[in-house]
């Protein structure tokens, strides 16, 4: 599993399993964490140079945003594993 340096991140949730291991990363790295490629992704094809006029606009914006993301790489998923790979971290195996 891997885990940033979130507080809510702690090392007992494994402790219950004999097969998984904790990855720890690095402070201020979020380019390591994979989910942050999505992030970035939404920020710069849906959210960028936005303006919200309230609470319900962030969230309706937010949600078009992540909707489009979710129709695009739904259908395409080699292109959703490509922008979250990495070399050090092999998943397929």
């Amino acid at each position: 599993m891997i885990m940033d340096g979130a507080g809510w991140h702690t090392d007992d949730v494994a402790h219950q399993f004999e097969n998984v291991s904790i990855i720890k990363l690095p402070p201020y790295s979020p380019e390591l964490n994979p989910i942050e490629q999505v992030w970035r992704w939404l920020r710069q094809r849906c959210l960028a140079n936005q303006s919200f006029s309230n609470y319900d606009d962030i969230v309706d914006k937010i949600y078009a945003a992540w909707n489009q993301f979710w129709n695009q790489f739904l259908q395409c998923t080699h292109r959703l594993k490509q922008i979250c790979s990495r070399e050090w971290i092999d998943l397929s195996r």
